[in-house]
């Protein structure tokens, strides 16, 4: 049961889609009792697009959503001034919404594909968004030996779980010698960015996102805002202010239409990678949208993997490098990084966690996951 007062987190499954399979992630409503007391009190009306519910300790929860980049964008704010948190959200979906051509992977005009157009040719000055993520993505590259790499973008078009295409094992071969992060050089003085080779491509699109998430959390903080959620697409950065009832966020189980438990956060970013996520089934085998960049073909080490960080951008790359990696190297790894904590789930659906994941809670049992590597849940 959820107590009273406790925030969370809950899937929302939705059917196919173009002959795939995806799992919406999860959205963020009051706790269950808080529910039926506002309902009673007919306090849970939405007014353009924008969900109020009380929240019992004369504050309020305001949600609204609005899809942006292809995904659903949710931000869940608790606040004592209804005006001022509307105009916190106004705000924070104006600056996504600010970035989405600043970072897009697929407008012509892009800093992004200008700096692909001009691969193994000149470098491309380009503002100070563009060159954070850029750092960020290529340091975390260098991390995790490459599991995660921009540049597979090379190879755009190789699969696609849409049309569920699988590639030739020619054409796996013909397009590997184009993925190699270490050719994309950052001049952070000019700024500038410059690839070495003419057929190596940088594809920003999941990276993008996560650094939307966190300017549009910096949004509310500096309009005061210090509790909410940011979700988008199921990357998550979220705060509480001093004393308040932590978040909690569930887990999604890699197979089964429900969590594998619940953590509590009250600071920090949450993000998931797994092979359910968008997918497609042939003759028995699953073909999924993470690829391995050392074989060009969809990851097999994990299931799913979890990665908790300071911001949604380092949560988003690790997921995916963690999730390339697999349990055995992508714990190591995570326990070396400062403010980092993973939970990865073995191709047996074994849970393999580092020793300060929070509890992973469900119902009413606790299961200490960190306590023991390779933990069975």
């Amino acid at each position: 049961m959820i107590a009273a007062g406790r925030r969370t987190a809950r899937p929302s499954p939705v059917g196919p889609l173009e002959g795939a399979s995806r799992r919406f992630p999860p959205r963020c409503t009051a706790g269950a009792a808080l529910l039926l007391a506002c309902a009673a009190m007919g306090c849970a009306a939405q007014l353009g697009g924008v969900e109020r519910e009380a929240t019992g300790d004369g504050r309020v929860l305001i949600t609204a959503e609005r899809p942006l980049m292809g995904t659903r964008f949710r931000i869940d704010v608790i606040v004592s001034d209804e005006a001022l948190g509307e105009r916190a959200i106004a705000a924070a979906f104006a600056e996504i919404g600010r970035l989405e051509d600043v970072l897009s992977n697929w407008s012509e005009s892009s800093q992004v594909s200008e700096v692909n157009r001009s691969a193994g040719a000149a470098p491309v000055v380009v503002g100070h968004e563009l060159m954070t993520v850029l750092h960020r993505a290529l340091a975390v590259s260098e991390l995790t030996g490459g599991a995660f790499d921009i540049t597979f973008a090379s190879c755009d078009g190789l699969w696609s779980v849409g049309d569920r295409r699988v590639p030739t094992d020619e054409e796996i071969t013909d397009c590997l010698p184009r993925i190699d992060y270490r050719r994309v050089s950052l001049d952070a003085q000019r700024p500038a960015v410059f690839i070495a080779d003419a057929a190596t491509q940088i594809g920003i699109a999941g990276l993008a996102k996560g650094y939307r998430i966190d300017r549009a959390a910096q949004v509310l903080e500096r309009l005061g805002i210090f509790d909410y959620v940011v979700d988008g697409g199921g990357d998550m950065r979220l705060a509480v202010s001093r004393g308040g009832e932590p978040w909690r966020i569930d887990v999604d189980h890699p197979r089964l239409d429900q969590p594998l438990g619940a953590v509590a956060l009250s600071r920090g970013a949450i993000a998931t990678s797994g092979d359910y996520q968008w997918y497609f089934e042939r003759d028995g085998v699953r073909y999924h949208h993470i690829i391995d960049p050392a074989t060009g073909r969809p990851a097999r080490r994990s299931t799913a993997a979890t990665v908790i960080a300071e911001t949604a951008l380092e949560a988003d790359a690790l997921a995916t490098g963690l999730f390339v990696m697999g349990p055995e190297a992508g714990i190591a790894l995570a326990e070396q990084l400062a403010g980092v904590e993973a939970l990865i789930v073995g191709p047996d659906f074994s849970l393999h966690a580092t020793s300060g994941l929070p509890p992973l809670v469900t119902g009413e049992a606790m299961f200490e996951m960190g306590a023991q590597e390779g933990a069975q849940s």
